[in-house]
């Protein structure tokens, strides 16, 4: 992504305003150290909590982490967000999105939905929501699975399905759009209590894992995408010895060249790394985050970022194209992280 400033690459941190958040921040990629400049944000909308680019890059949209619940759209070709329309009415309490054959989907985590919005050719949100699907049942855990929770949503790799995670249902639900509605075509059961959270798919397309957030584990799963099926496998920890105290697994993130799989874990403030081995998953080891709290990673560039919320900061890490083993920084950089106060998410260009 090119942009006046010279810049070729860009990444949009996400974060809680009502906790002292700044909003939208838009940072810039260093390309030899991976290394990011913070270059302006927008607090316009309230506990953005997680964005996503459009495939161009020149649009960025984002939820509003309320009880009321909308996702708004930006234009981000300059050093500061600018929006693109007013944000647009969705479920309570959205924590995901992705987009689908002209739609941006939201996953309401409060409601127990997902939702369909409509995007406009030049990639604004061209109205209402066309349409809804709200998850139904519950789980075994009496706090926090009392009622559906859809975590996550987005298409799977080759763009024909809709893939919703719901931690309160402890299932993955598979759909595809009728007439800007979301439609139910199978829902798979996970194993009951284990909460599932996000799910990332591999580069080959017929695997998928899921990272669990009741359960410090990773569900491997066949994908046959011809039929829109997911096949849980195995379930692997994600830590080598019991947590301390409740873990709290957040992000997962697929390496491009599939040979490995990371995930954060909040509560032990680890990253853990694990090899791919067809259907097994392998862990390799575990390191610290370097801050608190790692609510969401995200891979570019041969570098590991890390949204870590109740330290306020985003870390990032050089990634062993040999070992897929985390490394704090690169020599000369200077310091691997910067500041952005309940810090939820980090995108990038």
């Amino acid at each position: 992504m090119a942009d006046g400033g010279g810049w070729q690459r860009r990444a949009f941190i996400g974060s809680f305003t009502a906790a002292g958040g700044p909003g939208i921040v838009a940072a810039a990629v260093a390309p030899d150290t991976g290394a990011l400049t913070l270059l302006g944000s927008l607090d316009g909308l309230s506990d953005p909590s997680y964005l996503a680019l459009a495939p161009d890059g020149d649009t960025l949209y984002a939820v509003s982490e309320t009880a009321e619940g909308t996702v708004a759209a930006y234009r981000v070709t300059g050093d500061r967000p600018e929006p693109v329309g007013r944000p647009v009415r969705v479920g309570g309490g959205p924590t995901h999105l992705g987009l689908y054959d002209g739609h941006v989907l939201t996953a309401d985590y409060g409601s127990g939905s997902v939702t369909a919005v409509p995007l406009r050719p030049d990639g604004g949100l061209a109205g209402p929501a066309s349409g809804a699907l709200r998850h139904t049942g519950a789980g075994p855990h009496t706090r926090r699975q009392q009622s559906p929770h859809a975590h996550q949503v987005q298409a799977d790799p080759s763009g024909r399905w809709i893939v919703s995670v719901d931690l309160g249902t402890d299932s993955v639900r598979v759909c595809t759009l009728a007439d800007g509605t979301p439609d139910l075509h199978r829902e798979i059961a996970l194993r009951p209590g284990s909460g599932p959270r996000h799910l990332a798919f591999h580069p080959d397309g017929a695997h998928a894992y899921v990272v669990n957030e009741l359960a410090p584990t990773v569900t491997v799963c066949r994908w046959d995408v011809s039929d829109g099926l997911l096949k849980p496998l195995t379930e692997v920890q994600v830590l080598a010895d019991a947590p301390a105290g409740d873990a709290y697994p957040s992000g997962i993130v697929v390496s491009p060249d599939g040979r490995f799989v990371w995930t954060a874990t909040r509560g032990e403030d680890v990253l853990s790394t694990f090899a791919v081995d067809g259907d097994e998953l392998r862990l390799l080891a575990t390191v610290p985050c370097g801050g608190h709290w790692p609510r969401a990673i995200a891979e570019s560039g041969g570098y590991l970022y890390v949204a870590n919320e109740r330290s306020g900061d985003v870390t990032w890490f050089a990634l062993d194209p040999e070992t897929g083993l985390p490394r704090r920084g690169t020599a000369g950089s200077g310091p691997a992280s910067v500041k952005v106060p309940a810090a939820s998410c980090v995108v990038l260009g």
